[in-house]
C-alpha cells in the first residue's frame, strides 16, 4: 500500500481508503454486517488504514460497523474519515427555520449544518465509532441555508476540543472551498471522480492543486460500472439506485464494456483485474490523492488494495487515456 498526505496536515492517509457507504446498506440493497466488518478488518491487514463513513449511511449503522470493526486495532495506526451535514431524525420544529431545504424521496434527509447541529452530530458520530476523536470531519453536502461562516465555525470549536483533526469538506465546487477558506483551515474536497465523470477537471482540480488541497476521489468505479462485471440486462435489487442512473442503461454498458475490453491487455499483462486497473489510472491523474473504494465482503476489499501492487508508465496512462477519450455515453 502506498501513502499520501491530505493538503498542508500531518494526516497520513492510504491511497485505497475504504469507502463504507455500500456498508450501510441504504440506497445498496441492504448489508451483511459480518461481512463488512470482515472486509474492513482485511482491508486493513493489508495496509488499508483509512475508513470513510458518514452517519447517513443506513441512519448510523455504517459508523456503528467501521466502530465494531476498529474497536480491537490500535486507534493511531486507523484514519477514520465522517461527515456531518445530513440529518434524518429532524423535527417539525427543527425545520421551522429552515423549510426550503432538500428533502429525499425515499426517507426525509436535509441538508443542515447549522452550529448546534453539527456538535451534536460530532457526538453521535463519537459514540457510534467508539472513539474521543475522528481524524477528518466533512461537511456532506452544502447547506444553502446556514451560512458556511456558521458551520466552520463549529468545526473550527470541535478541532479546539481535540475531538476533530482536520477539517474536509464534500461535493464542493472551486467557489464554494474558497468561500469555507476564509473561516477554517481545509485539508480536501471529496467528489465524485471517474474514468466516465471527470469534469472536475476543468475548474476544481486546478485549484486544489494551486491551494495544495487533496483531492478525495468517491466512486472511481462508478458503483461497478467500471469493475467489467457488468452487462447489457443486469438486474438491480429493488432498492438499489444505481437503476435510476443513466450510466447503466444497456447502451451504455455494452459501450462501457467495449471500452474495457480496449485495455483489458494491458491489465492482463500485470495480472490485475479491470477494476485494479481503473483505480491505479484514477489515483495516478493529476491532483487526486486517495480514492474512496467500497467492499461488500473480505475478497471485494483485498481486490481493492491490490490496485496499488501494480504500476503504470506514463505510455501505459496515455494508451488507456486515448481509449477513453473515445468513449461517448448516452443519457
Amino acid at each position: 500500500m502506498q501513502y499520501r498526505t491530505l493538503g498542508n496536515s500531518e494526516l497520513e492517509v492510504s491511497v485505497i481508503t475504504f469507502g463504507a457507504w455500500a456498508a450501510g446498506g441504504w440506497m445498496w440493497g441492504g448489508t451483511e454486517r459480518s461481512e463488512a466488518v470482515k472486509a474492513i478488518q482485511a482491508s486493513y491487514n493489508v495496509g488499508v488504514t483509512s475508513i470513510d463513513t458518514a452517519p447517513v449511511y443506513g441512519q448510523g449503522l455504517s459508523e456503528e460497523i467501521v466502530g465494531e470493526a476498529i474497536k480491537d486495532l490500535p486507534r493511531d495506526k486507523v484514519q477514520i474519515l465522517t461527515k456531518y451535514g445530513m440529518r434524518w431524525d429532524l423535527t417539525k420544529g427543527d425545520l421551522a427555520m429552515h423549510s426550503k431545504n432538500n428533502a429525499g424521496e425515499a426517507i426525509d434527509i436535509y441538508k443542515y449544518a447549522a452550529k448546534d447541529s453539527v456538535i451534536k452530530e460530532c457526538e453521535d458520530s463519537l459514540r457510534r465509532l467508539g472513539t474521543d476523536y475522528i481524524d477528518l470531519y466533512q461537511i456532506h453536502w452544502h447547506d444553502k441555508t446556514t451560512p458556511i461562516e456558521e458551520t466552520m465555525e463549529a468545526v473550527s470549536e470541535l478541532i479546539k476540543q481535540g475531538k476533530v483533526r482536520y477539517a474536509g469538506v464534500c461535493n464542493y465546487d472551486a467557489d464554494l472551498m474558497r468561500e469555507a477558506a476564509k473561516y477554517i483551515d481545509l485539508v480536501s474536497d471529496q467528489v465524485p471522480y471517474s474514468m466516465v465523470k471527470r469534469n472536475i477537471e476543468q475548474e476544481l482540480v486546478p485549484y486544489c492543486i494551486e491551494n495544495n488541497k487533496s483531492i478525495v476521489a468517491y466512486s472511481p468505479l462508478e458503483r461497478g460500472l467500471l469493475t467489467g462485471k457488468m452487462k447489457p440486462g443486469h438486474q438491480f435489487a429493488p432498492d438499489d439506485h444505481r437503476a435510476s442512473i443513466s450510466f447503466y442503461k444497456d447502451e451504455n454498458l455494452s459501450r462501457v464494456s467495449e471500452f474495457l475490453d480496449n485495455i483489458k491487455p494491458i491489465a492482463d499483462a500485470k495480472d490485475a483485474t479491470i477494476g485494479q486497473l481503473v483505480l491505479r489510472w484514477t489515483v495516478e491523474q493529476p491532483g487526486i490523492t486517495i480514492a474512496l473504494v467500497g467492499a461488500r465482503d473480505a475478497d471485494q476489499a483485498l481486490q481493492n488494495a491490490a490496485a496499488m501492487d501494480i504500476s503504470l508508465t506514463s505510455e501505459e496512462i496515455e494508451t488507456i487515456t486515448g481509449h477513453l477519450n473515445k468513449l461517448e455515453l448516452v443519457n
